[in-house]
């Protein structure tokens, strides 16, 4: 691959419709900065802007598949004569195809429900979401369930949402470790939108997107969710999502079949899951019907489906959500037969629409099939027991939360969603009954989760361990981070002003008015540039940079990172040779390999030499007294091996680095006035028996670091760069180590070559 992009033949990074950073007129971020000086204040004022921003797209995501189903699916079903039967099947058929198409060709990403790819993104750390996709999945999603795909909008809600979040944050310059805590905010204001449940939308974020009780993102997750939810109901109504009767446990026997409900409901999500799982793999290998077309085969299937259902039983719900038909079976006014058939219907349809790679949802369809199991275990109930049939409508209601517990695997939200939904709160320990029992049995019965399922079958494992040939197997797109870009015409100072908050050394990346890349600069070059002349355009100080694709191997980027001797490489897209993906240093290909594991596996399986320590790095630093007069100072730090010096500053460690003497006013009489103390700054201390792996973790973002023991004079300092080059050291010993275990042990005969 070509190391030095030029011109009109150079790599184009991605126009500022889909761009992953969004370029920001400096005036903007000088504005923000002013108002909102530190970050925790700019996080706040986003998760804000997030809560109404998600509530108004998740309503215009609502009314717009209102709009397409009444101008698509409903007005092909009111066709006079036999005419709708033609139309019931053609609507859904050709709204798969064009589906399909925009799918295969424009966003790709878009597929699915979007609960996966917003896991993955808030998992690898990565806290990515494209607009472009998001933006694909909004238009996609309305047009296929509204041309009556049985898929539900919940799921896309949370993918839009998150993408919203993330431009939202890219867009205020928010730093990139903040920018992923704003994945929650955006999922739970989606799902509260959505469902009009901003307590489950809470619980479900916490429960599936973060995994654990984060209080760090818990508080603007609770915010988000309050806030989307006020936008949501004061647009559409303050009445529940669905309308029923209040159902409250009059006969205590029911618990015994309620409980058979649970078992019920375990057994129908585990076969849902598992049909939808091996349907979605026979469509990958089938070839007769080409990739784009396959939406098309789910949409003709529950078109038939819908028609068949329609015409012997005189109903809907096949198609889209089906929220009609589930107040129906709610307020227990389906019939034994007819609740069989829809549940039948509706599992056979969502399982093709979905397996063929439809933009949407499995959240609503889950909740129809509980609902019409739920209706048919109340007839037992009524059969078994002669209590009233009024209450065969509570039955459907703890279905649906049977099934959604079984198929999400989010037991409290489950029976949270089900009391925000109807507005009732009367059943309380069925509800919980039925669920933790489904929930229970559907993880002994099958352990992965559908949301998990789908990614392992991608081959995204979030939750597996690495092993130590993951450095050849582990993808360099997976953690390379944000890329910093600016445009060749803007002036040094406005590029100085737009990334004043990134540390010295970073890389940034020019490109021209096409979107060319032109190369990159440092940022204290930079910097260093602007005391010349601020006015000077940037693309005059673009020097070439190193690229590799997204699919290349940790293994690869260590080589890669061996021939050029950069300390940044710009990672590229595999589908798109043109489009930038991001960038990534050397530091993140060891984030990379330990990322995800718990800390008994980052000690008993390190990536990088266990022999080597934080001591074997570091470099000596002189102590000075903070008191030391600048002209004394700048000769101990010039003096220095490392070039900075260390305050003998008890209780803390404070560090002068000769770049930040570099940065200050030439004028000789301000200077003068200066003392060690007024330029240097604290920095993270790490232990001197620490491993590589964690000087790394301690390092963060930061450009340098103390090694010493607590209560003692540190012993030097680590800087990034040194770092990198004993990691490139670390690493390319292991390889080879690697590569000679994996030699003694191939077969005679075999010669040099691997097993594959």
């Amino acid at each position: 691959m070509s190391t030095e992009p030029s011109g009109q033949e150079g790599i184009r990074a991605p126009t500022p419709a889909w761009s992953t950073r969004i370029p920001v007129p400096p005036r903007f971020l000088r504005f923000l900065r002013r108002y909102l000086p530190n970050e925790a204040q700019h996080l706040f004022a986003l998760t804000l802007l997030v809560g109404l921003v998600c509530g108004l797209v998740a309503v215009a995501f609502h009314l717009g598949i209102k709009a397409a189903e009444h101008a698509l699916i409903d007005r092909a079903r009111l066709q006079p004569h036999g005419a709708w039967a033609f139309w019931m099947v053609v609507t859904p058929t050709v709204g798969g195809l064009v589906a399909g198409a925009l799918l295969t060709w424009l966003v790709p990403g878009a597929r699915g429900s979007g609960i996966p790819q917003v896991k993955q993104a808030y998992a690898t750390e990565r806290g990515r979401i494209r607009f472009r996709d998001a933006f694909g999945k909004f238009c996609i999603a309305i047009l296929q369930i509204g041309s009556g795909a049985s898929l539900g909008r919940e799921g896309p809600t949370v993918q839009i949402c998150a993408g919203a979040a993330g431009m939202l944050g890219r867009a205020t310059g928010l730093d990139p470790k903040n920018a992923r805590r704003l994945i929650p905010v955006g999922v739970a204001a989606g799902i509260a939108a959505a469902f009009n449940a901003p307590i489950a939308a809470v619980t479900f974020t916490i429960e599936e997107i973060v995994g654990q009780l984060d209080h760090t993102v818990l508080s603007g997750v609770v915010v988000a969710a309050a806030l989307a939810a006020v936008i949501e109901r004061s647009v559409l109504g303050t009445h529940p999502i669905i309308t029923v009767d209040s159902y409250t446990l009059e006969h205590p026997s029911s618990l015994v079949f309620y409980a058979l409900l649970g078992v019920a409901a375990a057994a129908v999500s585990v076969g849902f899951t598992t049909s939808l799982l091996r349907l979605r793999a026979g469509f990958r290998t089938l070839q007769r019907i080409p990739g784009w077309a396959h939406p098309a085969v789910g949409g003709l299937v529950t078109g038939l489906v819908a028609v068949f259902v329609l015409r012997f039983f005189h109903t809907t719900g096949v198609t889209g959500g089906g929220y009609e038909t589930l107040g129906a079976a709610l307020a227990g006014g389906l019939g034994l037969r007819l609740l069989l058939v829809l549940g039948a219907a509706k599992l056979l349809a969502t399982v093709f629409s979905y397996s063929s790679g439809g933009a949407g949802g499995i959240f609503a369809p889950s909740l129809f099939i509980g609902a019409m199991l739920g209706g048919a275990v109340g007839f037992l109930d009524v059969a078994a027991l002669h209590h009233p049939t009024r209450h065969l409508g509570a039955f459907a209601l703890v279905g649906m939360g049977a099934v959604f517990a079984g198929v999400v695997r989010a037991p409290i939200t489950s029976v949270l969603i089900i009391f925000e939904m109807t507005g009732g709160y009367g059943l309380v320990l069925p509800l919980m009954l039925a669920n933790m029992t489904a929930y229970a049995l559907a993880r002994r019965w099958q352990p992965t989760s559908i949301y998990d399922a789908l990614l392992e079958q991608d081959g995204i494992f979030l939750h597996a361990p690495r092993s130590a040939a993951s450095i050849e197997t582990t993808l360099v797109g997976e953690i390379a981070g944000r890329a910093d870009t600016a445009r060749q015409d803007a002036t040094i100072g406005d590029a100085c002003d737009e990334f004043v908050d990134r540390p010295a050394g970073r890389l940034l990346l020019i490109v021209d008015g096409g979107g060319n890349l032109l190369g990159g600069v440092d940022l204290d070059v930079l910097r260093a540039a602007r005391q010349v002349d601020e006015a000077r355009p940037l693309g005059e100080l673009a020097r070439s940079v190193p690229t590799i694709s997204e699919r290349a191997s940790i293994l690869e980027t260590v080589r890669r990172f061996e021939e050029t001797g950069a300390r940044s490489i710009a990672v590229v897209r595999s589908d798109d040779q043109h489009e930038l993906s991001g960038i990534v240093s050397v530091t993140d290909l060891v984030r990379g390999q330990f990322r995800g594991q718990p800390p008994s596996r980052r000690s008993h399986e390190p990536t990088t030499d266990p022999a080597v320590h934080a001591r074997d790095v570091a470099k000596p630093a002189p102590w000075i007294p903070a008191a030391l007069r600048f002209v004394a100072l700048r000769e101990a730090v010039e003096q220095s091996v490392c070039g900075a010096v260390l305050l003998a500053a008890p209780g803390t460690s404070l560090v002068v680095l000769a770049e930040d003497l570099d940065t200050l006013p030439g004028e000789p009489e301000l200077l003068s006035l200066l003392v060690a103390a007024d330029v240097a700054h604290a920095i993270e201390v790490v232990d001197p028996d620490a491993t590589l792996q964690d000087v790394v973790l301690a390092l963060g973002d930061a450009h340098v670091i103390a090694v010493g023991r607590a209560g003692e004079r540190a012993l030097g300092i680590v800087r990034r760069r040194d770092l990198a080059a004993a990691i490139l050291d670390s690493l390319g010993a292991r390889l080879a180590a690697h590569r000679e275990t994996r030699t003694t042990t191939l077969p005679s005969g075999s010669g040099d070559r691997p097993d594959h």
